[in-house]
């Protein structure tokens, strides 16, 4: 796997700018820049950084092909997922669990 394409990849599903992804994962432009214009790899501590950021672990960045199949509806709804904030995602969680309680 070409680690630059896997990122470029989902930089693109994600609809980002190489500057939002630098600013999502905490990193320097330049870091994300000379990935591309200089053919660097990134380091582990990078890669995590950008992992963090894309919300999914090394082992999802690495994996080849799907880990479980999924119908269009829940990759769409995965998509949606990757692009909320922290705070959006705790939101969802927790609305997701009081719809699913069983009624006391």
């Amino acid at each position: 796997m070409d680690t630059k394409q896997r990122i470029a990849e989902l930089t693109r599903e994600r609809g980002w700018s190489n500057y939002e992804l630098a600013k999502r994962a905490g990193l320097q432009l330049p870091t994300i820049q000379n990935m591309y214009h200089r053919n660097y790899e990134p380091t582990i501590p990078t890669l995590q950084a950008i992992c963090k950021a894309f919300g999914i672990s090394l082992s999802q960045f690495f994996a080849e092909g799907n880990l479980m199949e999924l119908t269009a509806e829940q990759r769409e709804t995965l998509s949606v997922w990757n692009r909320l904030s922290g705070e959006q995602k705790r939101i969802v969680r927790d609305l997701m669990e009081n719809m699913t309680a069983e009624k006391k």
